[in-house]
């Protein structure tokens, strides 16, 4: 049976992943901040689901991941579904500083972690939720923008790593548009699609093993989009 732990798996995108693996005879890690509903997917199914909750940006990720991991006997992929961010127009540093402190600090942390780890095993597969919304940047919220920027380049430079150690160590990019989880903010959304839509989504990239994907894939057309619009008329967006 294969080990995962999924990082940020309370609710959201996270949550609809645990049920897929379990589904599949994974042997699962699960971790978050909620407690109750953790406790919840535990007792569903207790033989394949152990927990941990604690906070990324308070608590040591390091030393809560290994216990997991020891707790589930092994890790043959991490996912790592923890984000945040907030529209911020007038530009509050209390919420730039909460983004970045998830998206980035703890981010690193754990991708750092599991990375030494696999590379010590010798194989083992990185899975991180980063965003479209990582290609530009956003007048609206923007450091959500910019640490999903900072997460789709450092996981090409984990991706350039693994290459150089030989070793068969995966890493993958899963870049969402719209998924109606309590990330989905502000006015305007399209082709939002459901957290079950895109978690059977990331899971069939998973197991191709994909360097990068597009949730739903449709969103890949905007992605080419963003990539080609001129500085003179996206800085007027």
């Amino acid at each position: 049976m294969k080990k995962a732990v999924i990082v940020g798996a309370s609710s959201g995108i996270g949550n609809a992943l645990v049920k897929i693996f379990v589904e599949n005879d994974y042997k699962v890690g699960i971790t978050g901040r909620r407690k109750t509903e953790l406790e919840t997917f535990k007792e569903s199914n207790p033989k394949q689901i152990s927990i941990s909750a604690f906070d990324c940006t308070t608590e040591n990720n390091t030393q809560k991941l290994t216990e997991l991991v020891t707790k589930i006997g092994g890790l043959d992929l991490l996912v790592l579904s923890a984000g945040t961010g907030d529209l911020n127009k007038k530009l509050e540093f209390e919420k730039e500083n909460a983004t970045n402190q998830l998206n980035v600090i703890a981010f690193t942390e754990i991708v750092d972690w599991a990375f030494n780890y696999f590379e010590k095993q010798g194989k083992g597969h990185l899975v991180a939720i980063s965003s479209i919304a990582g290609l530009r940047g956003s007048r609206m919220a923007p450091a959500y923008n910019a640490s999903k920027a900072y997460q789709i380049n450092y996981l090409e430079g984990l991706r350039q790593k693994a290459m150089s150690s030989k070793k068969q160590i995966y890493i993958t990019d899963i870049r969402p548009g719209f998924v109606d989880t309590d990330m989905a903010k502000g006015d305007g959304q399209f082709w939002v699609a459901t957290k079950v839509k895109a978690a059977k989504q990331i899971y069939g990239l998973i197991k191709r093993k994909k360097s990068v994907g597009y949730v739903t894939k449709r969103w890949q057309l905007i992605s080419l989009l963003l990539k080609i619009v001129p500085n003179r008329i996206y800085k007027r967006m």
